[in-house]
């Protein structure tokens, strides 16, 4: 449990970028929390041979170093998904997935970008007819509609769970459930229609959706999908935030202190855009750890 709810910095994303920020900012001695699990950053499973001064390391083991160091300097950390951040007047609200409320000056994200796709026949073919990747996006379009959810963090759950607000049946299918307790309580006590151990086949449909092909053979009617195989990524933060995107709504725009368009929101790593390099997200960190650092104190002064 964390000894407070009320930070000068929260970063979500535990990966190098997340990291190296959280190690900058604490060192400015401001209060910080780290939000993510390490083994969902594409780094864990990696072999890092081409990081200045390093050779042949496991990324792994670069995480687990990193994050020690953060703890050294001060930073709490949080291995829980971000669930909806808010502004609230001149500080950011902040709901993690076992349901914990709090509060920070300023931002950084650092959630890295979701490259995941199902990779099943039809996904491709029905994009933007049927088949979404953002519920936050494409939610009303689906009103009194059946649809599926496929994923089995955070995003899934609690995508299914705001689909309820707007079509006729959610189904969530997925292979497990990898979510708090107090999420998969919730939607296990919920309308949604739990599909647990079922994988799917295919997204049928010509035009438009019209069903899922598990891999058991059956089918579920839908006219919606929404593939959600991540945390919650960077549109569904940006649409509460009114983050400014790329022209192809998949990165977040920085200047070249990595802050965004909203002031107090700062970025860093692969959500800012290519090359997927550690050393690009490494030194993104720095600064916008620095930055953030110093929008914080200047918040918590004025304030």
């Amino acid at each position: 449990m964390l000894n407070t709810t009320n930070y000068d910095v929260v970063i979500l994303g535990s990966g190098p970028a997340g990291l190296q920020a959280a190690i900058h900012a604490a060192r400015r001695k401001v209060s910080v929390l780290l939000m993510g699990k390490d083994t969902k950053s594409s780094l864990f499973h990696a072999h890092i041979e081409n990081f200045c001064c390093l050779f042949n390391v496991k990324g792994e083991d670069m995480l687990n170093v990193g994050r020690q160091q953060a703890v050294n300097f001060g930073t709490d950390v949080l291995e829980e998904d971000v669930l909806q951040v808010l502004p609230a007047g001149p500080v950011f609200k902040i709901v993690t997935e076992s349901g914990q409320a709090l509060q920070t000056n300023s931002l950084i994200i650092a959630t890295g970008t979701t490259r995941n796709k199902l990779g099943v026949s039809g996904e491709k073919e029905l994009l933007g007819r049927g088949v979404s990747y953002c519920v936050e996006c494409d939610a009303n379009f689906f009103k009194g509609e059946n649809v599926a959810v496929v994923g089995n963090a955070s995003a899934a759950v609690s995508g299914a769970l705001t689909m309820l607000n707007y079509a006729a049946a959610v189904h969530l299918i997925c292979d497990k459930l990898e979510v708090s307790d107090a999420l998969a309580k919730q939607v296990q006590g919920s309308a949604v229609i739990i599909h647990e151990g079922r994988q799917v086949k295919e997204i049928a449909g010509q035009n438009s959706v019209t069903g899922i092909v598990l891999k058991d053979g059956s089918k579920i009617a839908v006219t919606g999908v929404f593939i959600e195989l991540g945390a919650k990524g960077v549109m569904e933060l940006a649409t509460h935030l009114g983050v400014q995107l790329d022209d192809q709504m998949k990165y977040i725009q920085t200047n070249k202190k990595m802050e965004t368009n909203v002031p107090g929101v700062f970025a860093a790593g692969d959500i800012c855009g290519p090359p997927w390099q550690m050393a690009k997200a490494v030194g993104e960190g720095c600064v916008a750890g620095l930055g953030a650092a110093g929008y914080a104190k200047k918040a918590r002064m004025s304030g």
